[in-house]
């Protein structure tokens, strides 16, 4: 099937397969025409690409596990490494969670202390 087809089928714009393409996710075969064509499971794999993404999965780490997905959920089974790669983004991802809630603490203190004064002046 060409891109507009499997943007179509998947609600995916043409611009974000191409993205997908690019980074390695999605690999078309090029016609002699330059066209892509999609393999029949290519909406099955964007379906996995997007939860992987909506899991907050960075393009790197999603690569390493499409050889893994089964089914558009997807379910990743049969990779050794797949645990340890899961494990590696989790502890990443909360870092940023903790690094974001120091951050909205400390803007908690500033307002809570400008509330103060502004009351005090007011």
């Amino acid at each position: 099937m060409r891109i507009g087809e499997l943007s179509r089928r998947t609600s995916v714009s043409t611009r974000l397969l191409r993205y997908y393409e690019e980074q390695g996710l999605l690999v078309p075969e090029r016609l002699p025409n330059g066209y892509r064509e999609y393999a029949e499971d290519a909406p099955m794999i964007v379906a996995q690409i997007r939860g992987l993404l909506d899991a907050g999965l960075s393009t790197d780490v999603i690569r390493e596990l499409l050889p893994c997905a089964e089914g558009k959920r997807p379910r990743l089974t049969g990779c050794p490494e797949l645990r340890d790669i899961l494990r590696q983004s989790l502890e990443r991802m909360q870092s940023r969670i903790d690094a974001l809630t120091h951050n909205r603490d400390a803007l908690l203190r500033y307002l809570e202390a400008a509330e103060t004064v502004a009351s005090a002046q007011g």
